[in-house]
């Protein structure tokens, strides 16, 4: 078996241009011991060694594919980025946040060392001492494990020190939720578009990625669902979080006559169009749902009353969960309405449509909410009441071209 191979980088002049980083090694995979050498760019592009060594990283893993001593888990990592961390693979979302963790936990602590000297008592020790909460531990340890068990893929290692290394993902506290009469009384001082956005949500659990890249296309209300394909995190589009997820969600009456209420008075309303597009960028992007939580939502929150809970977009995808429980929804019900993934429940997999027992189920939830709001959920609020009595007493009996076409009282009703 061949050696593992350290190679050599050299900074190479020019007769003209800038200087050259070279990285040198020998081939042996005919026979015969090769002396070759290969360019990995100029000074200009690598000012510095330390950006010329993390470009020779992922080459030096590759030139010694079969050689399972010595590599460094840097240069492990800076393999997986490339092959694992790709568009066709994995969610933007994912590939975000594992980067992070890689770049601010895993490589600082780890980059240094051979892959054989990476103890299993030393992990989990060193992820016991980290100053964050049990899931970010469980997630780091998670990546961790992958990234060992890409170099056992290519015959770096025979082990992964991380399968027994012990992490607890218990949370240290339990995630706040919304009562439906707190729901209830959130969606009474919100404006048309992020009321719209709220009860979809609230009433169906999507993950705000996918909320914000949902076309009018992806609502059927002859069906009354929602076909969930795709998502968008910082403006970038792309699958969604796990295949379980694209699958369509049941909609309940009130929501799809609140949706066509909202329809009806966006600017953005063809088949192509964003439900919840940015009228900033004149409809082209959707809308950044941090920001509708930061000046709409949490003001809202503190007008309604709701004091002392930590309430973000996936608070409502939590609170239907808690909700469904109350609901008594049986465990797959509920596991098929949020769309987790579950690879043990192999026959789910061959249908997508919604069977009666989930929408029974999602039809309990917004009758609880609708119950406990006794005014009725999508009722205009105090202050679009008081905006739309003013447009109306300056334009005589003229409706104002921004009010909704019917009184929003009207959509949901207790059947």
């Amino acid at each position: 078996m061949s050696r593992f191979q350290q190679g050599s980088l050299l900074k190479q002049k020019r007769k003209s241009g800038p200087d050259v980083w070279v990285f040198r090694w020998y081939d042996e995979t005919s026979g015969k011991r090769t002396y070759k050498k290969r360019n990995l760019g100029t000074v200009r592009d690598l000012p510095s060694r330390r950006d010329a060594e993390q470009a020779v990283a992922d080459f030096r893993a590759n030139i010694n594919v079969e050689v399972r001593v010595p590599i460094t888990v840097s240069e492990l990592i800076a393999h997986y980025r490339k092959h694992e961390l790709t568009a066709d693979k994995k969610a933007f979302a994912t590939i975000e946040s594992t980067s992070i963790y890689l770049t601010n936990h895993i490589a600082p602590k780890w980059g240094e060392k051979w892959l054989s000297d990476v103890r299993t008592v030393e992990v989990e020790e060193w992820l016991h001492a980290l100053p964050y909460a049990p899931a970010t531990k469980s997630k780091i340890r998670n990546i961790m494990s992958a990234v060992f068990n890409h170099s056992i893929r290519y015959k770096w290692t025979h082990r992964n020190p991380i399968t027994k290394v012990r992490a607890s993902s218990k949370r240290l506290r339990e995630p706040d939720v919304l009562t439906p009469g707190e729901f209830s009384a959130l969606v009474e001082e919100l404006p048309l578009r992020v009321k719209a956005m709220v009860i979809l949500a609230g009433s169906t659990g999507l993950r705000r990625s996918e909320l914000v890249a949902l076309t009018w296309r992806d609502v059927d209300p002859l069906l009354m669902q929602i076909n969930v394909l795709r998502s968008c995190v910082r403006g970038r589009f792309g699958d969604t979080k796990t295949e379980a997820s694209r699958k369509p969600v049941p909609l309940h009456t009130s929501v799809v006559e609140c949706l066509n209420v909202w329809r009806k008075e966006s600017r953005y309303n063809g088949e192509d169009d964003f439900l919840f597009p940015s009228v900033r960028n004149e409809g082209r992007t959707p809308v950044t749902p941090d920001m509708i939580l930061k000046k709409i939502i949490r003001p809202a929150l503190v007008r309604a009353k709701i004091i002392g809970k930590r309430i973000g977009w996936h608070s409502f995808r939590h609170s239907l969960a808690t909700n469904l429980r109350a609901a008594v929804a049986d465990l797959k019900t509920a596991q098929e309405l949020l769309r987790h993934e579950n690879s043990r429940i192999t026959l789910d997999i061959y249908t997508r449509a919604i069977s009666a027992n989930k929408r029974e189920a999602n039809n309990k939830v917004m009758e609880m909410v609708i119950e406990a709001g006794k005014t009725r959920l999508s009722a205009p609020s105090q202050r679009e009441s008081l905006l739309l009595e003013g447009s109306k007493k300056g334009a005589g009996n003229s409706q104002h071209p921004s009010a909704p076409s019917r009184a929003l009282t009207d959509l949901v009703t207790v059947p």
